[in-house]
């Protein structure tokens, strides 16, 4: 739901107590105004609990949903426990670049930082995913000029949609 049909960049997080992980989430929140005007979403989901989910939220000034999941679902559907660190018991840290239905496009394991995406792999991985699914890409394309032209807009950019829809969306 949060998806809908737009690229998603999502985080699995280790929690505040790691400082790559805040380190990540800057470069995140540096990125997202970019983000936002590309029509793409940002999710992250951490095992912290709602509290230190909300301040890892306002102390790096994101402005995207930052999900718990204490119960650590997500880490044992997809087998993914960091066991290296018992104490905290968090995911290892994956990052996705999502095609619309949640389908990978490319995935980062972070373990350690450098495994993590920098801001010119989501802007190219991103990029590739945007292409794909945006039919209006290119305006040059053939065809296209003259689909416009015979009023047959729905290939273009807001596809059918209402731009109440799209903006009630993208609140």
């Amino acid at each position: 739901e949060i998806q809908g049909g737009d690229p998603m960049i999502l985080v699995l997080s280790r929690g505040y107590y790691c400082p790559k992980d805040r380190m990540q989430h800057r470069v995140l929140v540096d990125l997202e105004p970019e983000i936002t005007v590309a029509y793409t979403k940002i999710v992250t989901i951490s095992t912290d609990a709602l509290l230190e989910l909300n301040e890892m939220r306002t102390g790096v000034a994101a402005h995207w949903p930052f999900l718990s999941d204490a119960g650590r679902k997500i880490q044992k559907d997809l087998d993914i426990k960091e066991y290296t660190d018992p104490h905290h018991d968090p995911m290892i840290p994956y990052t996705f670049v999502l095609e619309p239905g949640l389908v990978v496009h490319s995935m980062y394991n972070g373990y350690w930082y450098w495994g993590r995406p920098g801001a010119e792999d989501l802007r190219r991985d991103l990029r590739e995913v945007t292409q794909k699914i945006r039919p209006d890409w290119d305006l040059g394309k053939p065809g296209l000029r003259e689909a416009w032209e015979r009023d047959e807009k729905d290939g273009f950019w807001p596809y059918g949609k209402s731009l109440k829809e799209v903006f009630a969306a993208s609140a």
